[in-house]
């Protein structure tokens, strides 16, 4: 293994010197210098002097290495769980590029295109399930997206009206989904499990920041329920499947932001639709139920004296899943086939403290811990469809995030994976990763 991790670190450093000759500006879209114009930040930040008059091109990426001890499917090892392995996989999760255009100062075009996992092409994915089924897709390791394309109106700091694809700010992650905003060489793995991450829907939103409060409240296209599933409750609902969305069961979502504290930011958000049937591939099956889905989600982080320390905690509820689970997806169209349970649950706590203050004011070297809980079947049962304790899920994980750069961090950890408390084998991961975020040219 260490054959392996020492050319991949030399690759992570050239990478993130040469990322950064072309932009040194000290310009990081850091939490505290974050644009409400911005497609790559959170919407419902903070008004601030934006830096560009007419346009801007920036956006975030990450390289990744991992080397995990388990096997790729944790539902057929013998009822254990993942079979021992040793593997190492490299991949690259996201480039994004994003771009702000304004009209005029009150007229403002944001867009963004993620390339996930190095773009598109023919290929096969292996679907795990109790047994292993092989998809053909026109996706070869990832997708290229549209994930945020709108148009905001400014009226006033306090209030502005968005139209177009946009984020949809639920959980902590949603809301502040650039990397150098999280410890992890991942995303938190709750979150990104039961809900999308990045979840981006079309649809029209108002928002705005008055005194410490911050909010964001739309209305969006919703979810398609042939996607819902025991291993990932609603994250594959989303209507990706096909050229056009479906919007006659719309959803709505709010969050709010207060950072009147010093330091100190906190988060409540929720999404509630309260059908879904209507949006299914084949609307024809789902005639006899609503399929409500409704999620609440609180978060908060501190960062002072050289500490960050972030937490958040998401519940969720899907009606009718006795009724969901009926359906049974054509297999050609992609869709899971396992049984979605009525409630989820994930939550997650992490803290870090930048140890290099110490020794010089611009050396960010930054250990952190963090501990995660989630389950994809938080009901004990939904109508006779026993949980399965595979999905019941906690983890532990330690490592370091050094920041050459505000807006560049090389990051190392290591996560030790308990499944149902222990009950099936554990799996543990050591990760390596680069990640940055910035503003390349602005005019």
């Amino acid at each position: 293994m260490k054959k392996k991790v020492i050319p991949f670190c030399s690759m992570l450093f050239l990478f993130s010197t040469q990322a950064f000759a072309l932009s040194d500006d000290g310009n990081a879209l850091s939490e505290s210098k974050s644009k409400t114009s911005s497609a790559i930040t959170n919407p419902a930040e903070k008004v601030v002097s934006d830096g560009y008059e007419k346009f801007r091109i920036g956006g975030y990426g990450e390289l990744l290495y991992q080397h995990l001890n388990y096997g790729p499917n944790r539902l057929d090892g013998a009822g254990k769980g993942s079979l021992p392995d040793n593997r190492s996989l490299v991949s690259m999760p996201r480039f994004i590029l994003a771009l702000d255009y304004k009209f005029s100062p009150s007229w403002i075009l944001g867009a963004e295109i993620e390339f996930e996992y190095g773009g598109t092409g023919a290929g096969i994915e292996a679907e795990y399930g109790e047994g292993v089924e092989y998809e053909y897709e026109f996706e070869k390791g990832g997708e290229v997206a549209l994930e945020q394309f709108h148009i905001t109106k400014i009226f006033s700091p306090a209030f502005r009206i968005r139209a177009g694809h946009m984020i949809v700010p639920v959980g902590i992650t949603n809301a502040h989904h650039e990397p150098i905003h999280f410890f992890g060489t991942t995303r938190p793995e709750g979150e990104s499990t039961l809900i999308p991450c990045t979840w981006h829907e079309t649809g029209l939103a108002i928002l705005g920041q008055w005194k410490h409060l911050s909010y964001e409240a739309m209305v969006v296209s919703g979810l398609d329920p042939y996607g819902f599933s025991s291993e990932n409750w609603i994250q594959q609902g989303r209507q990706t499947k096909f050229e056009v969305v479906q919007m006659t069961n719309p959803a709505y979502a709010l969050r709010l932001e207060y950072e009147g504290l010093p330091g100190a930011r906190l988060g409540l958000s929720g999404y509630y639709a309260p059908r879904t049937n209507k949006n299914a591939t084949n609307p024809s099956t789902t005639q006899n139920f609503k399929g409500a889905v409704a999620i609440a989600s609180a978060d908060a982080q501190y960062r002072g004296y050289g500490l960050t320390a972030r937490a958040n905690v998401l519940y969720g509820y899907v009606g009718d899943a006795i009724e969901i689970n009926k359906l049974r997806p054509n297999k050609y169209t992609g869709y899971p086939s396992t049984p979605v349970a009525q409630n989820a649950l994930t939550y997650y706590a992490e803290a870090g403290y930048n140890v290099g203050r110490h020794f010089s004011r611009k050396f960010n070297l930054t250990p952190f811990v963090r501990y995660e809980y989630y389950n994809t079947m938080q009901n004990e049962a939904t109508g006779t469809v026993p949980a399965d304790k595979r999905f019941n899920v906690d983890l532990f994980s330690a490592g370091v995030n050094y920041y050459p750069l505000p807006n560049l961090v090389l990051k190392a950890d290591f996560t030790h994976r308990r499944i149902d408390r222990g009950n099936y084998r554990s799996e543990q991961t050591f990760g390596l990763g680069v990640a940055y975020v910035g503003w390349f040219f602005s005019k």
